[in-house]
């Protein structure tokens, strides 16, 4: 599975979550134009700090109401699926120039990030990314997808690249620690939700390998790899994940398991078939030539 086939399918497990707690902001917006007031108990909730409302679509009570074409162009942006990302990217964007203080701006920011990234515009996505993650500090979905791509698209020309692994280290952290305690949107199958939740802790841990990977830190950078393919609800795991969990065991010396990992990531067709087949050929000579360190 090509890496924008993946970035789709998580997409597609994380558009239910999107959507039911899009669903709460219309509910919200409606009940504002009516005038209507919240009762003591959703006070509450909306004066909890981020990290503890568990929503990463819980809209701020300074926000003005929204009007019915608002409502339904961020509607008509929800539903617009992403076998056209140009033209859903181009909504996207038409509906943040026109309502530039809307209230969905998570809801765009969040879909808009991914789409960026499917597209191959990684410097758009960091860019609006930051800024839902800005706006919504506990918006996992986006936290989780930032720490994934910010380290794999570091290259020698990238400014500041201990500052961008630290951004990356951060996010995935943050999307670790609130991810568990968020609670299934009313109406999302158990299953839906679960899925949505793993694909959410698959990108946080394959970001924190992949930071503790370009920072030489191997042993570290291993049990998040490996968690990461664990728990991924895609039915193929990530290539990219296994190259680099071979990487990291062969740089800690754990040739063994090294040669495992590599022969399972040339088993899959991706870019880097090739590479894992050579690194899987070598892990076995270096494990029959070289002391192996424990685990």
């Amino acid at each position: 599975m090509s890496s924008k086939n993946r970035i789709a399918t998580t997409a597609i497990l994380l558009a239910g979550c999107l959507t039911a707690f899009a669903a709460t902001a219309f509910a919200q917006s409606s009940q504002n134009q009516q005038g209507g007031q919240n009762q003591p108990g959703q006070q509450t909730n909306k004066q909890q700090k981020p990290a503890e409302s568990g929503s990463s679509l819980d809209i701020p009570s300074s926000q003005p109401p929204a009007n019915a074409e608002e409502d339904a162009a961020v509607k008509a942006f929800q539903a617009m699926p992403n076998t056209d990302l140009q033209k859903k990217i181009a909504a996207g964007e038409d509906f943040l120039k026109k309502y530039p203080e809307s209230r969905y701006r998570p809801v765009v920011y969040s879909a808009l990030t991914f789409d960026y990234i499917q597209s191959g515009k990684a410097d758009k996505a960091f860019e609006i990314g930051d800024k839902e993650v800005a706006l919504k500090p506990d918006d996992v979905q986006t936290m989780a997808i930032l720490s994934q791509t910010i380290p794999r698209a570091i290259n020698a020309s990238t400014p500041e690249p201990e500052k961008q692994l630290a951004k990356a280290e951060t996010y995935g952290k943050r999307a670790l620690e609130i991810t568990p305690t968020i609670t299934k949107p009313e109406g999302m199958a158990d299953q839906n939700f679960n899925a949505a939740k793993n694909a959410t802790l698959a990108m946080a841990h394959s970001g924190l390998g992949l930071v503790y990977f370009r920072r030489g830190k191997y042993n570290d950078a291993i049990p998040e790899l490996e968690q990461s393919v664990k728990i991924d609800p895609n039915p193929t795991p990530d290539p990219v994940n296994l190259y680099v969990l071979g990487m990291s065991n062969q740089k800690a010396s754990h040739y063994e398991e090294a040669a495992a990992v590599f022969t399972k990531c040339a088993a899959i067709t991706s870019g880097l078939q090739a590479v894992c087949k050579n690194g899987a050929e070598e892990a076995k000579k270096q494990s029959s030539t070289q002391l192996s360190s424990p685990k």
